[in-house]
C-alpha cells in the first residue's frame, strides 16, 4: 500500500511577499494578477525598490504538499535547491511542516528560486520569479521509490518553462503511471497555458488522472470564448478535474457529470497567493483518502478561504481542525 497521500514535483522557491499600488505595478511594467519569469538582475531590482517584505519558503507545487500535511495528509516534495541561505529557508520549512524533502541541494551554479508577490489592495498578487536552480533536476534526482509511493503524484505546469524541468516532469508521469498511481496536473497560470497548449493538451488528454485549473487557465488551454465552452472540452478531455472560479466557487467535472462546489466564506480577502494551491491540497487529499468528490471540493473551498485571509500561502491554523469544525472530517 501507498504511505504518502500526494507527492509533488515543482519548483522550490522563496516567496518574497509585500504589499504595492497598481502604480507601483505599472512602473515596473508587471501584468496584474500575473506570474512573469524574470532575470536575476530583474528580482534584484524589484527586491530593491518593493520596501518592506515577508520571506516565506514557497512555490506552487509546495504550497500544495503542505495544504496536504495540515489536512492531516501525508506528503512529499521534489524540488531543487542550493547551498544558500534561502535553500536553507526553503528546506527547515517544509520538512517543519511534515513534509518529506529529501532532494540534495545543488552544489555549485545558480542560487536558491525566488518569487517576488506583490498584494495590491483588492488582495490581487502579482508574481515576478527568478527559478534560480529549481529548474535543473537532473537525471536520478527525480526519486522513483517517493513517487511510487504515493496515491497521487502532483505536477506543477510552471516546470514546464525549462527543458530540463519538463524532462523530469516527463520521466516522474512515467514513473507513476508504471505504479499505477494518479497522476495530477495543475495549468499553474494562464501565461504558462500560452507557452505550452499543445504539449498541455497532449498531456492532458494522454497521461493525466486529475486535472486543476482555474477559468482563466481553462479558457486558455482551450483559447474558449466563454468558461462554459471550456469546462465541455474539459470534460471531453478528461477523467477527473477542478476547476476554480475565485468567489463562483468551482466545478468538479467527472464521469460526464459536474458538480457545483460554493465558495467557502471569508470575512476580508487579504492576499490571494496560494489560493489554487491550497484548494488543489483539499481536492487532493480528499480523493486520496477516497472520499466522495462533493466531500474533496468542500475541502478545497475550505482551505482555498483560509489562506486568503491573510499574507502568505501557507496556513496558518491546522486545516484538519478546521474541517472537523465544518463536518467534513471525523
Amino acid at each position: 500500500m501507498p504511505d504518502h497521500d500526494v507527492v509533488a514535483i515543482g519548483n522550490a522557491l522563496v516567496d518574497i511577499i509585500g504589499h504595492c499600488d497598481e502604480a507601483f505595478l505599472a512602473r515596473h511594467g508587471r501584468s496584474k494578477g500575473s506570474m512573469q519569469l524574470v532575470d536575476a538582475p530583474t528580482i534584484e531590482a524589484l527586491y530593491g525598490a518593493m520596501g518592506q517584505g515577508i520571506e516565506i519558503s514557497g512555490g506552487s507545487a509546495a504550497n500544495t504538499v503542505v495544504g496536504v500535511a495540515a489536512f492531516g495528509g501525508k506528503a512529499g516534495f521534489i524540488g531543487k535547491t542550493a547551498t544558500d541561505q534561502f535553500g536553507q529557508v526553503f528546506r527547515h520549512d517544509i520538512r517543519a511542516a511534515g513534509v518529506t524533502f529529501d532532494t540534495p541541494p545543488a552544489g555549485a551554479g545558480e542560487p536558491t528560486g525566488r518569487s517576488l508577490i506583490l498584494v495590491t489592495p483588492d488582495g490581487q498578487r502579482t508574481m515576478s520569479t527568478f527559478l534560480g536552480v529549481s529548474p535543473h533536476l537532473g537525471n536520478g534526482e527525480v526519486d522513483a521509490e517517493l513517487i511510487r509511493s504515493a496515491r497521487i503524484l502532483y505536477l506543477e505546469g510552471y516546470l514546464f518553462d525549462r527543458p530540463d524541468a519538463k524532462a523530469a516532469f516527463r520521466e516522474a508521469a512515467d514513473i507513476a503511471a508504471r505504479a499505477g498511481r494518479q497522476v495530477a496536473l495543475t495549468l499553474s497560470d494562464p501565461f504558462c497555458v500560452d507557452r505550452h497548449r499543445a504539449e498541455f493538451l497532449e498531456l492532458v488528454r494522454k497521461s493525466v488522472d486529475i486535472l486543476f485549473a482555474n477559468e482563466a487557465e481553462i479558457t486558455s488551454l482551450y483559447e474558449a470564448a466563454s468558461f462554459e465552452d471550456a469546462a465541455e472540452r474539459a470534460r471531453a478531455d478528461t477523467r477527473l478535474a477542478a476547476l476554480t472560479r475565485s468567489e463562483k466557487g468551482s466545478v468538479i467535472l467527472s464521469s460526464g457529470k459536474a458538480i457545483e462546489i460554493a465558495a467557502a466564506p471569508v470575512e476580508e480577502v487579504v492576499d490571494t497567493t496560494g489560493a489554487g494551491d491550497l484548494y488543489a491540497a483539499g481536492f487532493l487529499f480528499g480523493v486520496a483518502r477516497d472520499m466522495p468528490l462533493e466531500t474533496a471540493g468542500k475541502l478545497g473551498s475550505l482551505a482555498a478561504a483560509e489562506i486568503i485571509s491573510h499574507l502568505g500561502a501557507r496556513p496558518l491554523v491546522p486545516l484538519v481542525e478546521l474541517a472537523r469544525k465544518q463536518g467534513l472530517l471525523a
